[in-house]
């Protein structure tokens, strides 16, 4: 017993004593001694989200600072990517319509038979006219838009920011005219009876929108809105202005049109692209830098090497996580509809076009927009009684669940909608963020449809099943076993009611 008690002492003193030894040997006290608190330095060891970093007396070792590299390298990579989601959702509408032969400014592709699930394009509507151009302000300088009267329509930059309204939001005030759109920095003369519409970008979208003549059943207002488009809009380089190309106007309805952005990596070759035909100040200093560091420059290639790749290609499935996250779950209160309902959201947090707030960018509400929507202009978010559009998304049940399309589910649409035009409710598949493609050609009902069914006091209910309930099959929107969907409530004209929210739709509830 007294020899396992020594021997416990002996090994007690050692390990002092070998401390205190490691501790002289670490840092012996000297004369000039300031003391520093630990703030200010590194411990030898510290356990982190990206493993254990090591340092000897706060420098890295050779295995941390390669953590530490990876992880800057994935962690811009991330942010480049959820920044870049505007310039490059507008470069895949570019691509898009140039794949369908719209690839000059006087190429313009139409859906002259309305919108259905064909069409690839975010959150697209199957209601109004659609018909998109393209301006390439590097190859054609200034160029005109002669624009039809009774048009809606905005231009957009290559950073999806917006620049003016066309037609009835516009200078023009609907009565239709000629828009000139200067390049970057055009020093240029610039002749009258224009409205002059400077670009900071070589690329500008063209969004146009055809009126609907309300006095018209659909089937005579589709084509004559049509036929309006064609007819009289006009797009060419200023410089041909004498003898323009003639226009060619390319119908899509119902032709298999892809316009979304990729989350994988292809989007950093994409964007590496898109910069080299923008101006040098097409980007901030800061967004610069951070392109730079992943190896996205212009004037240079980019070739990253087999570590590099790797490091985009999860960096990719993070931000691609990272956005939807955003765009299913917001986490800032303006995303929200209503306020007591985490399931309907606005597009537009707080009504708010530039996703700015004292100064600041809004980095979730820009990424929820960019990466489900298109179409900035400050029009968009305005809600005037009687007046133009409004829209929320129902992301989710009356639970708090994500929808499953094998399920049955029933929305309840009070009395009296408070759309002054009409409302709708379009089905979208939330792995595209475009309408979900089942076997209903226009996967919308609203109240432009006749076969809806209405309850004794006028409300209506819609469901959304694999196949309709007995009965209700005017009042149905069909989804698809294994996937997911949401929706989006449309509504043209909103009255009063739909803006002081003494009207709203109910939650969607689970019914088996």
């Amino acid at each position: 017993m007294k020899t396992k008690h020594l021997f416990q002492l002996t090994l007690t003193v050692l390990l002092a004593a070998s401390l205190v030894t490691l501790s002289w040997a670490k840092s012996p006290k000297m004369k000039m001694t300031t003391p520093i608190p630990e703030a200010f330095t590194a411990p030898d060891k510290v356990k982190t989200s990206i493993g254990t970093l090591k340092y000897f007396d706060g420098v890295p070792t050779e295995g941390s600072t390669k953590a530490i590299y990876d992880y800057l390298d994935t962690s811009r990579a991330v942010n480049v990517y959820l920044n870049s989601i505007p310039a490059l959702s507008v470069n895949a509408l570019r691509e898009g319509q140039a794949a369908m032969g719209a690839d000059t400014c006087n190429k313009i592709c139409i859906w002259d038979s309305l919108m259905d699930s064909t069409t690839v394009l975010l959150t697209g509507n199957t209601s109004t006219m659609y018909a998109v151009g393209f301006l390439d302000l590097l190859k054609d300088g200034p160029t005109v838009i002669d624009l039809p009267p009774g048009m809606l329509g905005i231009l957009d930059d290559m950073a999806f920011q917006y620049m003016v309204d066309l037609g009835v939001a516009g200078p023009d005030k609907g009565k239709g005219g000629k828009f000139l759109v200067l390049p970057p920095g055009y020093k240029g003369d610039i002749p009258k009876g224009y409205f002059v519409v400077p670009s900071k970008t070589s690329g500008v979208w063209v969004f146009m929108r055809g009126y609907l003549d309300k006095s018209m059943p659909l089937d005579k207002a589709i084509p004559a809105a049509s036929k309006n488009i064609r007819n009289t809009l006009k797009v060419y380089p200023l410089s041909t202005k004498d003898n323009p190309p003639a226009m060619e106007f390319i119908n899509v309805s119902g032709k298999k049109m892809h316009m979304i952005l990729p989350n994988d990596y292809t989007a950093f070759e994409k964007l590496h692209a898109l910069i080299q035909g923008e101006p040098e100040d097409y980007l901030g200093p800061e967004a610069k830098g951070m392109m730079a560091a992943i190896g996205i420059e212009k004037g240079k290639p980019f070739n990253p090497d087999a570590r590099m790749k790797k490091i985009l290609t999860d960096a990719m499935a993070i931000a691609n996580g990272a956005a939807r996250a955003i765009s299913y779950f917001p986490r800032d209160p303006g995303n929200l509809t209503f306020k007591d309902s985490e399931a309907w959201v606005t597009a537009y947090a707080d009504k708010d076009t530039t996703f700015t707030r004292n100064g600041a960018y809004r980095l979730d509400p820009r990424v929820l927009f960019h990466f489900g929507y298109i179409c900035v202009s400050p029009a968009m978010a305005m809600t005037v009684a009687g007046k133009g559009s409004d829209y929320s998304m129902c992301m989710l049940d009356s639970n708090g669940d994500v929808f499953d399309g094998s399920k049955t589910y029933k929305l309840h649409i009070p009395p009296n909608p408070p759309a002054k035009d009409f409302w709708a409710i379009t089905m979208y598949d939330t792995q595209t963020r475009s309408q979900l493609q089942t076997d209903q050609q226009f996967p919308t009902l609203g109240s432009q449809d006749e076969g809806i069914k209405t309850n004794p006091d006028g409300s209506m209910d819609i469901y959304f099943s694999p196949k309709a309930p007995k009965g209700m099959e005017g009042n149905w929107l069909q989804t698809i076993p294994g996937k997911s969907w949401f929706i989006a409530l449309r509504i043209y004209g909103p009255e009063q009611p739909w803006i002081d929210q003494t009207w709203r739709p109910g939650e969607i509830e689970l019914v088996e």
